[in-house]
């Protein structure tokens, strides 16, 4: 299991901690609620990887996935998340995000993601932050890739049918 080395960043609002380590080089990163783990999240982030730079997730905290998705929400805790994240062959290094559930400009995140010296970062087709995802890319002078949603594969999809199912 990783440490959690809480790492407060510069002039931004937000913050991570590690959960396991990051690499040593440029990396893609990609940043997310990963609720409830499915293959589609297994599918765009092997693709990533497969790009052959290390790959960097970061996982938002429970009290922002909370704010943006609703009081039942996440389901799964954010330190199991991350656990499972990192268990991932493709996955290099798991981060934490927290901070004020209401910062999440693109400043907020580039400013987060400096110290990393992102190579790319990454979003699927159709991600409703595209355009503040493309701001962030461009202010770290780092590639946006943005690769096919998994048709039929999101958390929220897995838990219609779950509830549907009960």
């Amino acid at each position: 299991m990783g440490s959690m080395d809480r790492s407060p960043n510069g002039t931004s609002p937000l913050s991570l901690a590690w959960f396991a380590a990051p690499p040593a080089t440029a990396p893609v990163i990609v940043t997310g609620a990963f609720d409830v783990l499915h293959v589609g999240h297994v599918r765009f982030l092997t693709a990533l990887r497969e790009r052959g730079l290390p790959l960097v997730v970061g996982v938002e905290g429970d009290e922002r996935v909370r704010a943006w998705k609703g009081p039942e929400r996440p389901i799964t805790p954010e330190n199991e998340r991350a656990e499972m994240l990192a268990a991932l062959r493709c996955v290099d290094g798991v981060f934490i995000i927290s901070g004020p559930p209401t910062r999440v400009s693109w400043q907020d995140y580039a400013e987060l993601l400096r110290p990393l010296r992102p190579a790319a970062l990454a979003h699927t087709q159709g991600d409703p932050h595209t355009d503040a995802k493309r701001r962030g890319a461009e202010a770290l002078g780092a590639q946006s890739w943005e690769l096919p949603l998994t048709q039929g594969r999101s958390t929220t999809t897995v838990l219609n049918q779950l509830s549907q199912q009960l």
